[in-house]
């Protein structure tokens, strides 16, 4: 007993003495360096990239809901009762990539129908932001803002990162701006998480929060490898899963909309699934991985090229092909009129082919040319299958934001029906309609199905 209380003695007077140095010193605080050599730290990256990240707000205006009698429109209508509005705003985060131009990137999903766009940058001021277009195909949006002395993130090479690298997401979780998570990649090309059209996403577990949606993934060098977009959360919160669009899928979507407005996006004109082991015993390969082309669209790029239904397609230009979501993605990423080269099985025997994507859009025309309403768009003619019979329709591409066809409420694959009341079947109809009216006034269209009415007041 009397050993057990001199041991504790001693290490009570251990533990004061430990206490008393840490006091008088610090002792007990990490040093800064050591055998001569600082710590290891993000920081100094961080100084030179978080300029470059910004938050970004919008501003949607919806209708003010009070008495259910004031949500009738017909009730407001017969007593000229004018709508209501309130506003709803939302936060994310975007980058810099060009500090010459303003061009900013976030995402889709962050601006979608917004009213207004606002940019706070990393020293405090606040820019309105200007759409300059969007991809909801891959969740991309392209956002111009006028400033001076603005910072840009270099754009790193995504097909060389490695699982296990090292990166830093950054952005505006919850509202918290330039807040800085790290991890490392955990997988490479996610496909088929059904999150958007294209996917082929870095997988992290650097923590991604609602508000970083938009925000940079960066390297240990300080330069974009990707745009952070989703994560994976059954319970409401992080569990250490989140994606980020490559950067240089967003390269290529980027190129076009700041050339176009819009994406224009080539048309392969095939059907594929997935090479599943039950298949490649079927087609007596001993291949695994790949896409199966089902069907091939007659007078299509794929046809041309020499492609038949059972084609394995194990690679394009070069790069192995996983499955058939990866190869949409893939070809879905390339521009109209684009050349690839596709290696295939055929019969066990490996083949290579040369393709060029179609472009569906070209024998549009700018639709200045019909009339300036329809300036921003382009209009072409179309057949389609209706009640068992060919049809010929005018039809919307490629739309620029806020142009004045845009502001018309058209948009992308619309077939218009009539235009001020006019049937019209031809881009001759349609000039004809808008020129005896002295511009549009309305428009009736299908939209993915459903006929629609607009009007212009």
């Amino acid at each position: 007993m009397t050993t057990t209380l001199l041991k504790l003695d001693a290490l009570r007077q251990l533990l004061t003495l430990l206490l008393a140095l840490w006091a008088a010193t610090g002792w007990a605080a990490l040093p800064a360096e050591i055998d001569g050599k600082p710590l290891p730290s993000l920081a100094p990256m961080l100084e030179q990239v978080l300029p470059a990240v910004v938050n970004v707000s919008t501003v949607n205006q919806i209708a003010a809901s009070d008495h259910p009698l004031l949500r009738d429109p017909f009730f407001r209508r017969f007593f000229a009762i004018p709508d209501r509005q309130r506003e709803s705003q939302s936060l994310g985060s975007g980058v810099i990539v060009d500090a010459e131009r303003g061009i900013v990137l976030t995402n889709h999903h962050v601006v979608e129908q917004a009213d207004a766009i606002r940019v706070t940058l990393h020293d405090g001021r606040r820019l309105d932001a200007q759409l300059v277009g969007s991809d909801p195909e891959t969740d991309i949006a392209v956002l111009k803002v006028s400033a001076d002395a603005l910072t840009d993130l270099p754009l790193a090479d995504s097909d060389a990162l490695l699982v296990g690298d090292f990166v830093v997401a950054i952005g505006s979780p919850f509202g918290l701006a330039q807040t800085v998570t790290s991890g490392i990649v955990s997988a490479l090309g996610r496909t088929g998480l059904g999150i958007e059209g294209y996917e082929s996403f870095i997988q992290t577990d650097a923590s991604i929060n609602p508000g970083n949606s938009g925000g940079p993934l960066v390297n240990l060098r300080g330069e974009l490898i990707g745009i952070n977009t989703a994560i994976l959360a059954p319970g409401g919160g992080n569990v250490g899963i989140g994606f980020a669009i490559p950067v240089n899928m967003v390269r290529a979507v980027v190129d076009q909309i700041t050339t176009h407005g819009a994406v224009r996006r080539g048309r392969f004109g095939v059907a594929v699934q997935d090479l599943t082991p039950e298949l490649a015993g079927a087609l007596g390969i001993e291949v695994f991985r790949g896409a199966v082309i089902s069907t091939v669209d007659p007078d299509s790029a794929a046809e041309r090229a020499g492609l038949r239904p059972g084609d394995v397609v194990v690679a394009v230009d070069g790069r192995p092909v996983s499955n058939a979501a990866d190869l949409r993605t893939r070809i879905g990423l390339l521009r109209a009129g684009s050349e690839l080269e596709v290696e295939l099985l055929r019969k066990g025997k490996t083949r290579q082919l040369r393709a060029k994507v179609d472009d569906p859009y070209a024998d549009f025309i700018p639709g200045e040319q019909i009339s300036p309403a329809l300036d921003g768009a382009l209009i072409g003619e179309v057949t389609r299958r209706e009640r068992r019979r060919q049809a010929q329709f005018v039809a919307v591409g490629p739309l620029r934001p806020e142009s004045p066809a845009w502001l018309s409420g058209l948009r992308e694959g619309d077939l218009i029906l009539s235009a001020n009341r006019v049937a019209v079947g031809s881009l001759r109809e349609l000039k004809r309609a808008l020129g005896k009216a002295g511009g549009l006034y309305s428009l009736q269209l299908i939209r993915d199905g459903q006929v629609l009415q607009l009007s212009r007041r």
